[in-house]
C-alpha cells in the first residue's frame, strides 16, 4: 500500500505544518521578531504572497493552479508504476520514495491551504542569512533532496 504510506506522511507534514503556522500567527504577530539564537536564528513572521523566496509575488491563481497540477501529476506517478518507471526509471515504490513523495505532497498542501484561505503563505523561519520560510518548505526540499538523491544513486 505505497498510496497509503504517502498520505500518511502527507498528512503528517500537513499537521505539523498547520500547528507551526497557528503558533507563529499566534505568538508572533504583535512582535517584528523573537532571536532564538540572536543574528542566527529568528522566528519571524511574513505573509509570503509569492512563491520561494518572493518570487512570482501577487500570483495567488497562477500558484494555486500550478501547485494542483503538480499533486495531480504527483498521484498518476503513484498510481502508474509505468510513468513512475518513463520519468524517473524506478520499478517500485520503495520507503525511500514513499518518504519523499508524502513529504512534498504534504509541503504542497500545506502551503495550498495558506494561499486558499489567505492568497498569501505564512513563513516564519528566519535564519537571517536566508529567506523567511516555514515548516512545509521544509518538507517539500527534504522530499526533493530524498528524490534527487535516490534518482543519483538508481543511476549508478
Amino acid at each position: 500500500m505505497p498510496i497509503l504510506h504517502v498520505i500518511l506522511i502527507a498528512v503528517g507534514a500537513i499537521a505539523l505544518d498547520r500547528l507551526t503556522k497557528s503558533a507563529a500567527e499566534a505568538y508572533l504577530y504583535a512582535i517584528d521578531t523573537h532571536p532564538v539564537i540572536p543574528h542566527v536564528f529568528h522566528l519571524t513572521l511574513v505573509h509570503n504572497t509569492g512563491a520561494a523566496f518572493g518570487f512570482l509575488r501577487g500570483g495567488a491563481f497562477f500558484l494555486i493552479l500550478t501547485t494542483l497540477v503538480c499533486i495531480v501529476m504527483m498521484m498518476a506517478l503513484l498510481k502508474s508504476r509505468r510513468l513512475l518507471n518513463k520519468f524517473f526509471g524506478f520499478a517500485e515504490i520503495d520507503g525511500w520514495l514513499c518518504c519523499s513523495f508524502g513529504l512534498i505532497l504534504g509541503g504542497a498542501v500545506g502551503n495550498l491551504i495558506d494561499r486558499f484561505c489567505y492568497s498569501y503563505v505564512i513563513d516564519f523561519l528566519d535564519f537571517r542569512v536566508w529567506p523567511v520560510f516555514n515548516v512545509a518548505d521544509s518538507a517539500i526540499t527534504v522530499g526533493g533532496i530524498i528524490l534527487f538523491v535516490k534518482i543519483l544513486i538508481s543511476k549508478k
